[in-house]
């Protein structure tokens, strides 16, 4: 039998699967818990999507579509930018994924050779830098803070750029710490991107869930970006598995090309579904569930630090608070497992977000009713006392 490869032993697993493994097996035992680690909206799909995935079903639109997806599909995300943000982007330069992982495998796909290396903030979503590594490059994880909003600035950028830098990925709304980039600041990186002849990925899957300003799109700076979306979060789409990628135009025919040999294309009846999305019905049901997002997030913003947690920088937008626990705990991971074992209240350690500060923060998703958040800081306040 052939040995696991050197590049398939480098991804690291999500350390929160342990915990998750852990909660279920508690669950089975009887014990109720409340689940604040999972990154996926507890709302169901809206009723006018789930109606228009059965109806395609049922016509029989269940075969193939071309590899970059169904073009009246690309044709509404079009429309999509050019309502929302007042930006003319082409329907070809759209591609249509299963969910934003294999938008993001495309992009990197199409500018990484061997060795080279890709600019990350820490923390940051480990499948991130988990998909550089498995296409052989470096992930190149630069440590930011409160300072810069635990994002990737263009002083930053520029103090930590190498000659085998190729490419910089951002993410607004962050996950883990929901915090965004400044149309200001997005501006100067791509511009100081620009001057070192590399790429701007940038991560816009929780852009719809953003609370005290308007949605934003690196689009409106330049189309010679990458964007990443998906219809998993905003959209409560998650397991449809169906997300976006804009590409700029040189990329159009490679894309096609990694999309046909990677996964053909993305499920046809997701793609009929997803034509529902933008519908003003649609919307008007998400708008709702973004509202009661904010509620719960600011919920959490103030009980909180009641219980010892500091949340350095306030979340705008995603549906996570990243709180540090310093003063609680040296061992971010050791006290979530404890949280979970005797008060049944699950939460995600730092070291899954990377190694900065890692041991000294734990991620929150709000991602359950107010009524359970409320009962989990109960909890955990009988737990610390």
């Amino acid at each position: 039998m052939s040995s696991i490869s050197k590049r398939a032993g480098k991804i690291q697993p999500f350390h929160v699967m342990k915990l998750l493994g852990r909660a279920r097996e508690l669950q089975a035992q009887g014990r109720n818990i409340i689940h604040m680690e999972v990154g996926e909206p507890d709302f169901d799909t809206p009723e006018p999507i789930i109606d228009a995935g059965v109806d395609a079903i049922k016509s029989g639109a269940v075969h193939y579509t071309p590899a970059t997806g169904l073009p009246e599909l690309k044709q509404a995300i079009a429309g999509f930018y050019h309502d929302t943000f007042k930006v003319k982007v082409a329907a070809e330069r759209i591609i249509i994924t299963p969910g934003a992982s294999g938008a993001l495998l495309l992009a990197l796909s199409a500018i990484i050779e061997a060795g080279d290396s890709i600019m990350l903030a820490d923390p940051g979503y480990p499948c991130n830098r988990n998909f550089v590594t498995l296409l052989e490059g470096c992930a190149q994880n630069i440590n930011v803070n409160s300072n810069t909003h635990f994002q990737l600035n263009a002083e930053l950028i520029k103090q930590n750029w190498q000659n085998k830098t190729k490419a910089v990925l951002l993410a607004t709304p962050s996950n883990p710490t929901g915090t965004t980039i400044s149309p200001e600041s997005l501006n100067e990186i791509i511009s100081c991107v620009a001057q070192h002849n590399g790429s701007v990925m940038v991560d816009e899957i929780y852009q719809g869930l953003v609370y005290d300003s308007q949605p934003h799109t690196a689009l409106s700076h330049s189309d010679d970006v990458f964007i990443i979306n998906s219809f998993s979060k905003y959209f409560s789409m998650t397991g449809w598995r169906i997300g976006w990628l804009v590409v700029p135009q040189k990329f159009i025919s490679v894309v096609d090309n990694l999309a046909q040999n990677i996964f053909l294309a993305a499920p046809t009846p997701a793609q009929y579904a997803a034509l529902a999305a933008f519908k003003p019905e649609t919307i008007n049901i998400l708008e709702q569930r973004r509202n009661e997002f904010k509620q719960r997030r600011d919920y959490l913003l103030n009980e909180l630090p009641k219980l010892g947690f500091k949340v350095p920088v306030i979340p705008v937008g995603a549906f996570y608070i990243y709180a540090n626990c310093e003063a609680l705990t040296d061992n971010s991971f050791k006290f979530a497992e404890q949280c979970l074992e005797e008060v049944g209240v699950a939460i995600t350690p730092g070291i899954d977000f990377g190694a900065n500060q890692a041991e000294k923060y734990v991620r929150f998703a709000y991602t359950t009713s107010l009524d359970n958040l409320k009962e989990a800081v109960k909890r955990l306040k009988d737990f610390l006392e």
